[in-house]
């Protein structure tokens, strides 16, 4: 499903290991604050419009926070596969993990970002980032169907750096908010972006360098 070439020293998959694990565990935080079904707290107190005037909402809210959390796990599983002893999850690994997406999670995140916070240039975002996310995954399957699976890899790739803009998203924040002290809607409309694109500009930069 994905590959990290031999070539990349031992310590630097052990120190991604870690790195990967602390910021999950922050993810894995911020989910939690939503069980069981909670409507008034963290993201939600700023969108009880949406909460209150479109039922609907809160059940794509769900399912793609819900979903996400196991979606990150299945993708870093994926990426560990022989370069750290897993072989026979791979596959059935690799397998939830587009499922998850196609069929839960980028759809409910396109739904979700026709209503971002940030005006239209942050819905623009979260929607496109939504349909790269849904196409990379599904061009991903369909190579692996053809048994073509170098090209596989390299679209499981794109995937999952559009994956990891569930943690990048929130480290711009951090950064945004402590440096510049922005206005909260200017934060949004900054991040939309800087959450997805520098992920996928250093995958294609990786891709081209064949070290991926």
């Amino acid at each position: 499903m994905f590959l990290i070439k031999k070539n990349i020293p031992k310590i630097f998959k052990i120190l991604l290991t870690i790195g990967f694990g602390y910021f999950f565990w922050l993810m894995l935080k911020i989910t939690w604050e939503y069980v069981p079904l909670k409507t008034d707290v963290s993201f939600l107190m700023i969108k009880q419009t949406e909460v209150t005037s479109r039922p609907e909402y809160l059940y794509f809210f769900y399912t793609h926070v819900y979903i996400s959390i196991f979606v990150l796990l299945t993708g870093f599983l994926a990426i560990l596969r022989k370069d750290f002893g897993i072989k026979d999850l791979h596959q059935n690994v690799g397998k939830v993990y587009i499922f998850l997406i196609l069929f839960l999670a980028a759809p409910s995140g396109i739904y979700m970002g026709i209503f971002a916070n940030g005006g239209i240039y942050s819905k623009i975002s979260f929607v496109i980032l939504g349909c790269l996310w849904w196409f990379s995954t599904l061009e991903a399957y369909q190579l692996a169907r053809q048994k073509n699976f170098k090209q596989h890899q390299q679209w499981m790739w794109r995937s999952f750096a559009l994956t990891f803009s569930a943690i990048t998203l929130r480290m711009w924040k951090v950064i945004i908010v402590y440096l510049f002290h922005p206005n909260p809607m200017d934060v949004y409309q900054i991040i939309a972006w800087l959450g997805w694109i520098p992920n996928i500009l250093l995958i294609e930069y990786l891709i081209a360098k064949k070290i991926l």
